[in-house]
């Protein structure tokens, strides 16, 4: 224990003594803008910042993208939108070589900020390193590792300094969804777990690379704040590797079999599957502080009360099946001219048709009293 008490003041120590640290002339403050991986996390890309100072011996990276999976409820956590990042810190050297270890591209763009601008934001970065403020809560859109470096830029240049550019008009769904490309679930996924804040116009600044381009054409009183531009690492994007089960074809052929095995035990699973994903949804956006969760329109195809007709069926009640396909077939009609000028309904529509079959098969056999024969 006393080690340790030991250390965490050493820590004290040098980060208070770092943050009181007069910088040289010769510091400079920059944008790292680090390129896709292939994982979930990496899928678009990393920003961070970089203060190089050689009179004084700096040259530290700060990380607002760290995680925790250690974190107790980690999934829970992540779900309902309370789940804390928090800023890190490391030397350059290692930064760059975890980049180049991981395949990945690196990209400096170096700010022409005057002396005191770049002292008020290192002196920032270093009292968060040692306040509370070094967490925050984690948004997809409105607070991640890019909007936070793009805050503080904004906050010790000038408000507005970096905005979004170009690309306005299009919605966050279009935006983010081809990025997913190569990784079929986990675009399927995404599709329908977001709700109708993905679907606005996407003015806000949130990705990496919208960042590096507004800085590219920012200003810092009259004069450009970019001073110089700087390749580290430059790598051809990777296309994921082709995986045996995520992909469209798996998709397909298992929505085929349901449809083609006409076999009520396997709908009413399949329904069962899909309802209580439905009712996960609909919790999701009441439970969640992601707004990007919250009124979920896709819950119309991938519908809780799928569940009420399964249930019908296991108490023989034709009339509950009857009523409750034509409810869930008139969702599918909402949903689907809900969906005709949404990026997401191509990879949605096979499960709108084999839905539309499945429902219409039950609806008509219970109409006809041919359901439990």
């Amino acid at each position: 224990m006393r080690r340790l008490l030991l250390l965490i003041f050493a820590f004290v120590g040098i980060s208070a003594s770092a943050q009181f640290m007069t910088l040289s002339d010769s510091a400079q403050v920059s944008v790292l803008t680090c390129g896709k991986g292939n994982e979930l996390y990496s899928l678009f890309g990393h920003t961070a910042l970089r203060i190089s100072d050689s009179a004084n011996g700096i040259d530290k990276v700060y990380n607002y993208g760290t995680f925790d999976f250690s974190t107790p409820n980690f999934a829970l956590k992540f779900v309902k939108g309370d789940l804390q990042y928090f800023v890190s810190t490391s030397t350059f050297e290692d930064f760059l070589y975890n980049y180049d270890y991981e395949k990945r591209s690196v990209f400096e763009q170096v700010l022409d900020l005057t002396q005191p601008q770049k002292q008020q934001l290192f002196n920032k970065l270093n009292t968060v390193l040692v306040s509370q403020e070094r967490f925050y809560t984690y948004k997809f859109i409105d607070r991640n590792c890019t909007t936070k470096v793009a805050d503080l830029i904004n906050e010790y240049v000038a408000p507005n300094t970096v905005v979004k550019i170009g690309n306005t008009e299009t919605s966050y769904r279009a935006i983010i969804y081809p990025e997913f490309d190569g990784h079929f679930y986990e675009q399927w996924g995404t599709s329908v777990l977001f709700g109708t804040r993905v679907d606005e116009n996407a003015k806000q600044l949130f990705l990496p690379i919208e960042l590096y381009q507004s800085i590219a054409s920012a200003k810092n009183s009259g004069k450009p704040l970019l001073k110089s531009n700087k390749s580290w690492l430059v790598f051809e994007e990777e296309a994921a590797a082709k995986s045996w089960w995520n992909n469209v074809y798996t998709y397909i052929a298992l929505l085929l079999l349901i449809v083609f095995v006409n076999n009520d035990k396997v709908t009413l699973v399949y329904f069962t599957v899909m309802s209580l994903l439905g009712i996960f949804f609909c919790v999701a956006g009441w439970y969640s502080f992601h707004t990007e969760l919250q009124w979920n329109y896709n819950a119309l195809l991938i519908n809780p009360l799928l569940l009420f007709l399964v249930i019908s069926y296991g108490r023989r009640n034709a009339k509950g099946v009857y009523i409750t396909s034509l409810l869930c077939l008139g969702c599918l009609g909402v949903y689907l001219i809900y969906m005709l000028n949404k990026s997401h309904l191509l990879i949605v529509a096979p499960m709108i048709v084999a839905h539309a079959v499945l429902l219409l098969r039950l609806g008509l056999r219970a109409k006809n009293k041919s359901l439990f024969r």
